[in-house]
């Protein structure tokens, strides 16, 4: 039953579910949100295992290491907030959500996300002063530097995505109730109002700037900063050791970034098929939270050493154990 609150003489109508509509007239959809659950799997299983490797490992135990372990969670997070929920809501054909868990579903996925943007930031800060200033690098980028750092950014994040979410209950639902997307996407729910949504366009442009322009602007502004800086390194050995050290941050800029712009364009296009909107923002929110973890374990040197230390001394504990049980007895 839709209920109406009255605040300050206006009448706000509140549908009691929300119908997620998903793909459209696409077949075999089910295997496409297998997929993701197998996707969500390497996922847990590597944000996991850095963060383990990063907490045993006291080797990473640096600033650095602080704003990695930070986007190992946002990305874990992020992904836990969206696959779980919404590949049982399209696999058990349970397409209803009531207007409370929309809400709070917005939320949680447009929260991790905005951090996986700020955390990416966070790392090129850290890229820019090991670069430009190697020698103040150790007393500026300090473990309490980079945490009071990701700390802002998580209350500046929590508070944005408030506002953007709060804004959607000043909203009156009296036509349709069908989101025309895989989730609680706050485009797709602002569209359905049947009162003026002019704040809350105004707010999704605020979002836009903060979480995605502001930073890539800052990171690509840092980038040049940084290849100033290598254009100054005469010895070439040098210059690529420098380079090498941003390799791993620039796959993942590019892996985040690139597919949120893309998106932003293709929505410029008239004629956009929702099931194409549909695919690429999914793959969007999904992949580079996989694929993160990975490429920090194969493409950076620290982590791979610490991995094989904590191996060898898991080993040496194991093979220790069971000498110990024997000269006990």
């Amino acid at each position: 039953m839709t209920s109406v609150v009255y605040l300050n003489n206006a009448s706000f109508i509140y549908p009691p579910t929300f119908y997620i509509n998903g793909f459209y007239n696409v077949p075999n959809t089910k295997y496409y949100y297998i997929f993701l659950c197998f996707v969500y799997a390497v996922t847990v299983l590597g944000n996991s295992f850095i963060m383990g490797t990063i907490y045993f490992a006291r080797t990473l135990h640096t600033a650095k290491y602080i704003a990695v372990f930070n986007l190992a969670v946002s990305d874990l997070c992020g992904s836990s907030a969206l696959i779980p929920r919404y590949a049982d809501m399209f696999l058990f054909e349970k397409q209803y959500i009531s207007y409370a868990d929309c809400l709070a579903s917005m939320f949680f996925v447009f929260l991790f996300m905005a951090m996986q943007s700020f955390t990416l930031l966070a790392l090129a800060f850290d890229r820019v002063i090991a670069i430009c200033f190697p020698l103040r690098y150790h007393a500026i980028v300090t473990k309490t530097t980079m945490t009071m750092i990701i700390g802002f950014m998580w209350v500046f994040a929590v508070c944005i995505i408030a506002l953007l979410v709060a804004l959607i209950t000043r909203l009156s639902f009296c036509n349709s109730t069908t989101v025309d997307s895989y989730f609680c996407d706050h485009g797709p729910v602002l569209r359905l109002a049947c009162n003026d949504n002019v704040p809350n366009r105004i707010m999704a442009f605020v979002y836009s700037g903060t979480v995605v322009c502001i930073p890539l602007l800052l990171i690509a502004f840092s980038y040049g900063c940084i290849g100033f800086a290598l254009l100054k390194i005469s010895h070439g050995g040098e210059r690529i050791k420098a380079i090498k050290t941003c390799t791993s941050h620039l796959i993942l800029v590019a892996m985040f970034y690139l597919p949120i712009l893309s998106i932003y364009i293709l929505s410029l296009t008239p004629n956009l098929q929702p099931n194409t909107r549909i695919i690429n923002s999914v793959l969007t929110q999904t992949i580079p939270p996989m694929l993160n973890p990975i490429i920090y374990t194969l493409k950076t040197e620290e982590v791979l050493q610490s991995i094989k230390v904590l191996y060898k001394r898991i080993k040496v504990n194991t093979m220790e154990d069971p000498l110990k049980s024997i000269m006990k007895n």
